[in-house]
């Protein structure tokens, strides 16, 4: 191998285009009639960088499903866009790509990234990032003017950063992944001129024609399957002077990006021309796909997962954040050591049992595994409050009690429920909190005596908790394990909002070390079997746990509960029930009945999928 500029290029290749000037190409310097046609890539000079490379067999394989990683290939010859090099007013010229292209990923439709084929002034790419932006920009430079770069993505993923509509669709972009149009994928009938879906991440060989008319400044890009002539009506077109973006000397070339899934992509043939169309790409020439070999997988590995679940979790934790105020309270009353450190405002004994009248059972809001909790008022302040006044007979009481002072009284974020304070008195433990007037989420989706809540409110609700979780397994100083994520512990503010609350079970840890816990403790049905063998308590405790907590949300039914109506030992499994109606394609019909109908089919099969995502994410990495 050798190396142009950190970008890598087998010896042979380069030799053999050197010696031979790749005759199938005319790239003459002065040449307004540039062209060149690849069917397949053996023995071509194509530029490989990064995971991309050439199989024996000629497919262009942009990457080889490593994770996390990018492929970009090059046509090793820059072409001259402009129609007058010399003049300062030289425009660009007309020009046409065509290109055989494949998806191939853990399951049909499934896809950690896309790919795209594009137009740029340099083939160093290596600051693009890896994870993200489809192996072609970073970060520094996404939207920046001095790109000069034309592209055209595949997009499998839905990023509301990217300002996507969905997760299967075709873009055209200029200098950034912001595409200035793109549109579900698929093409128009030439007879009825009707729309046909197609998935992009399907397995299936499919073509693409990119075409610029230097005249009118117009751009399409029309996409078709394989064995179909170029409809008539392109995909996606519209209006662009690109004399404002490329320059003269330019590559085209293509790039991909993987993320945690194993995904690969491939390039089976291509071809370019310059003031004239693409010249045709025979199929019958092109080198063949592997051989897709069933493997042996669980019953959860069997479904569809959706195509792009794995992004769609950071897309909604991204959509969701919100800025988080941290400041450090010193407070004047501070008794030990550990409360020095860690402790929030002390609450005196006398002010909250006058707040809550003695603890009366008519001031009682639930008991719970290590208390009783009480609604007061507080005197001076006249706020209202819950009292958690943990159990004296239990022997974690105290454990417990420390445990939640330390997570709970530095933690600040508007869908945690906000510890204001605590009060130690002999055998008293007391732990002062926001009230929430509409008790806790399981009631609203379980008890029918009390208000359902419609689609957008637990919609709302799940954006809470994914936003919650995120801050304390990344954004907070230390790590913090929930352990018990689940309904009852998320509580309903005034405006319904959901508040993750009773940090009993929590542990924390600094961030790049490992939990020191081993107890698997939490509730049946939100934790993972996996983990009662083998795993001790991590951040993918909660992960599994917010999973079942999403299939809970939408379909209103507990994780595990008795058969209705059914004489039998066999509980009903909720991740079994709905896995059972995502293979039958009646995924819709698991939602809760409750809503009447009312509610968003996208949204709630988006949160169905994205529940066993999260479970099957568990799985996999603990397998």
């Amino acid at each position: 191998m050798v190396g142009f500029n950190g970008i890598r290029v087998p010896l042979m290749k380069l030799i053999f285009f050197l010696c031979l000037n790749f005759p199938t190409t005319t790239l003459a310097a002065g040449d307004d009639h540039q062209r060149f046609i690849y069917s397949g890539f053996a023995s071509s000079a194509i530029i490989v960088n990064g995971l991309a490379e050439v199989t024996p067999n000629g497919l262009l394989h942009l990457t080889n499903g490593t994770a996390q990683l990018k492929g970009q290939a090059f046509h090793p010859t820059p072409l001259h866009f402009r129609n007058n090099q010399s003049s300062l007013n030289a425009t660009v010229q007309s020009f046409s790509a065509a290109f055989v292209f494949a998806i191939r990923s853990i399951a049909p439709g499934v896809s950690a990234h896309g790919l795209t084929f594009f137009v740029s002034p340099t083939m160093n790419m290596s600051s693009a990032f890896s994870n993200k932006f489809l192996g072609l920009l970073s970060k520094k430079n996404i939207g920046n003017s001095s790109n000069h770069i034309f592209a055209v993505e595949l997009d499998t993923v839905l990023s509301s950063d990217m300002l996507d509509a969905d997760d299967n669709h075709v873009g055209i972009d200029i200098n950034d992944l912001r595409s200035v149009k793109s549109h579900y994928a698929g093409y128009y009938d030439d007879t009825s001129g009707n729309f046909h879906n197609l998935t992009l991440a399907s397995f299936e060989a499919m073509q693409v024609w990119v075409d610029y008319d230097g005249g009118s400044k117009k751009i399409d890009v029309t996409l078709a399957p394989l064995q179909m002539a170029k409809p008539k009506k392109p995909l996606v077109s519209t209006t662009y002077d690109l004399s404002t973006v490329l320059k003269d000397r330019s590559y085209v070339g293509f790039s991909s990006s993987t993320g945690i899934l194993d995904s690969h992509h491939y390039v089976l043939g291509w071809s370019f021309g310059m003031n004239q169309p693409a010249p045709g790409i025979d199929i019958s020439k092109l080198p063949k796909l592997p051989r897709i070999v069933p493997k042996p997988h669980s019953k959860l590995l069997e479904i569809i997962l959706p195509v792009a679940s794995a992004t769609f979790v950071l897309a909604l934790v991204t959509v969701i954040f919100l800025v988080i105020l941290r400041k450090k309270i010193r407070y004047a009353e501070l008794r030990e050591d550990w409360e020095v450190e860690f402790g929030p405002h002390r609450f005196s004994y006398k002010d909250l049992f006058h707040a809550a009248e003695g603890f009366k059972n008519k001031h009682l809001l639930g008991v719970g595994g290590f208390g009783r909790v009480y609604k007061g008022v507080l005197r001076k302040s006249k706020s209202e409050v819950a009292v958690k006044r943990v159990s004296h007979e239990s022997r974690q009481g105290m454990r417990e009690f420390i445990a939640e002072v330390v997570s709970m009284g530095r933690l600040r974020h508007k869908n945690i429920v906000q510890l204001l304070g605590y009060c130690r008195r002999k055998g008293d433990l007391l732990l002062v909190y926001d009230y929430m007037p509409n008790a806790s989420l399981d009631k609203h989706l379980h008890d029918d005596t009390v208000q359902t809540l419609d689609w957008a409110q637990r919609f709302r609700i799940i954006q809470g908790v994914a936003s919650d979780l995120l801050y304390l397994h990344e954004d907070w100083e230390q790590v913090v394990i929930h352990r018990d994520v689940k309904a009852s512990n998320v509580l309903l503010d005034s405006e319904m909002n959901g508040r993750l609350g009773d940090f009993g079970l929590a542990r924390l840890y600094d961030h790049g070390t490992d939990p020191q816990t081993t107890h698997v403790v939490g509730t049946m049905g939100y934790i993972a079997p996996e983990l009662t063998r083998t795993v001790r308590a991590s951040t993918l405790t909660d992960v599994f746990a917010f999973g079942v907590f999403l299939l809970e949300v939408t379909c209103g039914r507990k994780p595990i509960a008795q058969q209705d109506g059914q004489d039998t030992d066999t509980p009903f499994m909720l991740v079994d029930w709905v896995l059972e109606h995502w293979q039958t394609g009646s995924l819709p019909n698991v939602v809760d009945a409750r809503l009447l109908n009312n509610y968003s089919v996208d949204e709630a099969c988006l949160a169905l999928k994205l529940g066993f995502f999260l479970i099957q994410f568990f799985t996999q990495i603990t397998h």
